[in-house]
């Protein structure tokens, strides 16, 4: 079968950048989730105020766990060795955070089912620790990515891993998690300062500025250790674009600072972790009553610069290995077939849209304010 006209290294490319879509869509949509559930007993004092605060949520963020499984899925289709290898590496990591996910639909349907305060107070705890949780475990595997994995392959190209959940635990992996949570944690002040109104508002615009001030110091001091503190990865010689995917056919050398190498190459580039800090600190300046709208876009897009930071700084490493490092895994050694590339981007091409399309309309159907008069009177009708 033909693989089509698009080359195999431009194949390559047009799915590592789709893999950067798809964690992007998930941490600015399903991020606000999150965040707003982090926030959940902190914005809500009363319980009118906990489930006003719930429903800014609770009609979307099911269809943003579609960008999730859609990364989930491009890795094992596109990148079958980055699946495997990260899912066992990452294992524990990923069932706490799919655990915490689990935790929100959980949440959702048994909160009200009984009046008592302690049962409503247990989940909407629940609520906020399984949003805290995810954010951190998903910060921490970032974190662990730019440090390396402990894992590498036989001659048959079976995982390795050699490492364990608390070796993730290292000081640079828990300050990329205090990273996530405190970015989430905006994100989600944002999106309700946006669509709340009186003290729930008002707090939660307060936690989505400190969250903010917060993400850029801590952004720009994990920068500072990566350039600093680190030893980075870089491909010792040239190595094939075109040429089929092994991972055991290349050099890797390491030294500080090489995870700049692409921004000193390509300055343009310097554009992402700019915004990254730059929106952050908008949001952080922006009065508590006003700009709502234009604070919540800034916080989605600061939260698009700081992954898009990661990933650049990465390329073309997908997941390198701290053990082995000349068996890290690279866009151009980790991939499908140029013919499995080329059928899923058609695929993809036809699928994306429509997800885009249902995420838009979506958001467009439930735009508004939750207003607390209108929860209070919704509640006593029942």
């Amino acid at each position: 079968m033909s693989a089509g006209p698009i080359p195999y290294d431009v194949l390559r490319l047009i799915w590592w950048a789709l893999l950067g879509i798809l964690l992007i869509g998930f941490a600015v949509l399903d991020g606000y989730d999150l965040g707003t559930a982090m926030l959940l007993p902190f914005a809500g004092r009363t319980d009118g105020e906990r489930r006003q605060v719930r429903e800014t949520v609770e009609p979307n963020w099911e269809g943003h766990q579609v960008w999730f499984i859609l990364g989930g899925g491009a890795s094992f289709a596109a990148w079958p060795l980055l699946y495997a290898a990260s899912f066992s590496g990452f294992y524990v990591a990923m069932f706490l955070a799919l655990l915490s996910l689990i935790i929100r639909p959980v949440g959702f349907n048994f909160r009200d089912k009984l009046p008592g305060y302690r049962w409503r107070e247990f989940w909407d705890w629940g609520l906020a620790a399984g949003g805290f949780a995810s954010s951190l475990v998903f910060g921490v595997a970032f974190g662990n990515l730019l440090l390396g994995v402990p894992f590498g392959f036989d001659d048959e190209l079976r995982v390795n891993y050699t490492g364990n959940f608390f070796g993730l635990l290292n000081p640079f992996g828990i300050a990329a998690g205090l990273l996530s949570v405190l970015m989430l944690a905006m994100h989600g002040g944002a999106w309700l300062a946006m669509k709340t109104d009186g003290p729930v508002a008002r707090r939660a615009g307060q936690a989505a500025r400190l969250g903010a001030l917060l993400a850029a110091i801590v952004f720009a001091l994990a920068g500072w250790w990566v350039a600093t503190g680190i030893e980075g990865f870089a491909l010792g010689a040239a190595v094939s674009h075109v040429g089929p995917s092994n991972p055991l056919a290349k050099t890797v050398t390491r030294a500080a600072g090489a995870w700049l190498a692409n921004y000193r190459a390509y300055p343009p580039l310097m554009a992402a972790p700019g915004i990254g800090i730059a929106a952050a600190l908008l949001v952080a300046l922006i009065p508590a009553r006003r700009l709502r709208v234009p604070a919540f876009l800034l916080s989605a897009l600061s939260v698009a610069g700081i992954v898009a930071t990661a990933g650049i700084a990465l390329f073309p490493f997908l997941l390198p290995s701290s053990t082995h490092p000349e068996m890290s895994l690279t866009v151009w050694d980790a991939s499908s077939s140029r013919a499995t590339l080329f059928v899923m981007l058609v695929a993809t091409g036809a699928l994306l849209p429509i997800v885009l399309a249902y995420t838009a309309y979506a958001l467009r159907v439930m735009r508004g304010k939750v207003r607390i008069a209108d929860v209070i009177e919704h509640e006593s009708r029942y």
